[in-house]
C-alpha cells in the first residue's frame, strides 16, 4: 500500500510540473515576456541592465500607439531585440528638423529627453501597417531613421514596467 501511495504522489507531481510548465510557455509567448535592455538608446528612461515586463498581448486587439515603447525586431536585423518608442503610426507624416520631431506639422512635446534630436528626417509618411520609432537617446540610437518604417507584425509588445534592479522598478506610462 505505501508504495502504491508514493507512485500516485510522485505521478501528481509530476502532473502538476507538467502543467506549471506548459502554463508558463504559453504565458511567456502569448501574454508577457521579460527583456533585458542591451543597448544606451533609450537613456535616460531606460539603462542598460534594466529589466522589463512587455506585454505581448495588447497588440492582438489593437495598434501601437505614440509615446508607447515597444521591444521590436528591426527590419535590418530580425533576429534581435530592439526597444524604442513609437513616434508616429500609420497615416502620420514625421519630419525631423533643427532638433525637433514633427509629426503632421505639428512639433512633438518629448519631456522624456534629455537632449535634442540629431540629425535631419524626412519628411515620410508612415505606410499602413508600419510604425516610426526612436530612441529616447537619439545621439545614440539605430532606430528608423536608420532602418525606416517597421511592420506592426515585427512589434513583439509593449513594454510596461522596469522590474529591475529593484531601485528602478516602476511602470512605464
Amino acid at each position: 500500500m505505501r508504495t502504491r501511495e508514493m507512485r500516485h504522489a510522485v505521478f501528481e507531481f509530476l502532473k502538476t510540473v507538467a502543467i506549471a510548465f506548459v502554463l508558463a510557455q504559453f504565458i511567456m509567448t502569448s501574454v508577457a515576456q521579460a527583456f533585458q535592455v542591451e543597448q544606451y538608446s533609450m537613456e535616460p528612461n531606460l539603462l542598460p541592465h534594466d529589466r522589463v515586463l512587455v506585454n505581448k498581448f495588447i497588440y492582438h486587439f489593437r495598434m501601437p500607439r505614440p509615446g508607447e515603447i515597444v521591444v521590436l525586431h528591426p527590419p535590418t536585423d530580425p533576429g534581435r531585440n530592439y526597444i524604442k518608442r513609437v513616434v508616429a503610426v500609420a497615416g502620420q507624416t514625421v519630419r525631423i528638423h533643427g532638433g525637433r520631431v514633427y509629426v503632421d506639422g505639428r512639433a512633438l512635446r518629448e519631456p522624456y529627453l534629455s537632449a535634442e534630436t540629431t540629425g535631419e528626417y524626412g519628411p515620410g509618411t508612415v505606410p499602413q501597417g508600419d510604425v516610426f520609432v526612436l530612441g529616447d537617446n537619439r545621439g545614440n540610437s539605430e532606430d528608423s531613421r536608420a532602418f525606416g518604417f517597421v511592420p506592426v507584425h515585427s512589434v513583439i509588445g509593449e513594454a510596461i514596467v522596469i522590474y529591475w534592479p529593484p531601485t528602478r522598478v516602476h511602470l512605464l506610462r
